[in-house]
């Protein structure tokens, strides 16, 4: 067990101290104990760590609001311990964990399983809105609902303490650290750089999986270069916890045969080691950093003379991760000859310039935006702008100051219409999906 500090994970090893270490990781809602079943068998070959997410299994609760920071703090924790190269297998979101490590620091990485996994999970939108709910209702209406996402009904039904253990798991977790999680995935897609994970990888995945199912788990293996795909019939999105002994027994041959060499950083090759090709738990201090650092990608060069970047690409994400995909989607589809001009000079000026300016966050953006909204009486763009406000963090109570706010300087019949627009939207992004 562990003390932890914001920068680090809390975590705990099981296993033999001289073992190479085999790292496990969680998914959302979820806590380190999902893998209970598997650590008895896997510990007898591996010093098996296992991380709680923040807010997590009575983590203390710093919000990681991207699978980056997640990893970060996982190498920090790693660093720490003198662990420098280890097999890793992940679940949901502690596979997009996997992922980032496969890219991002692939010199730590001798083996990566991904299971109920994907390059992209879902849409931005379905994750933002979940997080919409949660800051909403709290996690209630998540940790009800946690069962028949994780589970397949017969499992459910034979299972109740398992049942009611994943309903109380969801439900003790930080609200705050799961809509941050929420976010980390929302913002994770790596479909375009799966061609550089260069570690032997399982994609492992329940054949009844509704979440990130077979579908999600081929285009895994389609881009990854050196992929196998193993389906478990008969389970659904925890399938750790649904079957274990097919999810042990996968593992443990996977990372009995697949565990690559020494990568050597100074060459960027692979070393053949005269010892056992998988490193132990080493006491030693953390190594400098590289001079280079492995796959980072170039910022963009500005050719002299042509002043700064167009502000277009940065308008266009902001748009989205405001107002949404299917609002800007639905927006774009609709221009034409007409009216295609000023949709570019919205998304490259009002989005570009003003909503990427880092003066305000967004929730103060959102706060000022509703007011004007209101003093000029535009219901439509206050409608889509309500929920943008919930996307942007501000709560039903604050949107409603606001509007009272509004009230005293733009009139009792503007802020009238705009309670009444408001109040809907609300109603209609808050209501949980049963």
């Amino acid at each position: 067990m562990s003390e932890t500090p914001s920068n680090t994970l809390q975590y705990r090893f099981d296993g033999p101290e001289e073992a190479p270490v085999l790292i496990l990781g969680p998914s959302l809602g979820t806590t380190w104990h999902m893998w209970d079943r598997q650590v008895p068998e896997l510990a007898k070959q591996w010093r098996v760590f296992r991380f709680d997410l923040p807010g997590h299994g009575g983590a203390p609760a710093y919000p990681a609001g991207s699978v980056a920071d997640l990893t970060t703090r996982l190498l920090v924790t790693l660093e720490g311990l003198g662990v420098q190269r280890f097999g890793y297998a992940g679940c949901a979101l502690g596979g997009a964990v996997g992922i980032e490590l496969a890219l991002r620091h692939p010199e730590r990485l001798a083996s990566l399983a991904l299971i109920a996994a994907s390059p992209r999970f879902g849409t931005a939108d379905e994750f933002r809105q979940r997080g919409v709910i949660v800051r909403t209702n709290g996690l209630d209406p998540m940790a009800r609902t946690a069962p028949e996402r994780w589970f397949t009904g017969g499992f459910a039904a034979a299972q109740p303490a398992i049942t009611e253990w994943a309903v109380q798991m969801v439900r003790t977790t930080d609200p705050g650290c799961y809509i941050a999680a929420c976010e980390a995935l929302a913002s994770f897609d790596v479909r375009t750089e799966l061609g550089r994970v260069g570690v032997p990888t399982l994609v492992l995945v329940g054949s009844d999986d509704q979440v990130t199912g077979p579908a999600e788990a081929r285009t895994l293996v389609a881009g990854i270069p050196d992929a196998r795909l193993a389906v478990v019939p008969g389970a659904s999105h925890l399938v750790p916890v649904e079957q274990p002994a097919a999810v042990t027994d996968l593992l443990v041959r996977h990372f009995s045969t697949a565990w690559q060499p020494v990568f050597e950083t100074s060459t960027g090759q692979t070393a053949l080691p005269a010892a056992a090709l998988k490193p132990v738990l080493s006491p030693a201090p953390p190594q400098p950093p590289q001079t280079g650092p492995v796959a980072e990608i170039a910022p963009v060069a500005v050719p002299q003379g042509q002043g700064r970047p167009d502000p277009y690409d940065a308008g266009i994400k902001v748009r989205r991760e405001v107002l949404g995909d299917a609002h800007v989607d639905r927006a774009l589809a609709q221009a034409d000859e007409f009216s295609g001009d000023f949709q570019e000079f919205v998304t490259r000026y009002a989005w570009g310039e003003i909503w990427d300016r880092p003066g305000l966050d967004r929730r103060t953006r959102s706060c000022v935006t509703l007011t004007a909204l209101v003093a000029g009486g535009h219901l439509d763009e206050l409608a889509f702008h309500t929920r943008a406000a919930l996307r942007n963090g501000l709560t039903p109570g604050e949107i409603k100051e606001v509007l009272l706010q509004a009230a005293v300087y733009c009139g009792v019949p503007a802020a009238n219409s705009a309670f009444k627009v408001a109040q809907q939207v609300i109603r209609e992004e808050t209501t949980p999906q049963e």
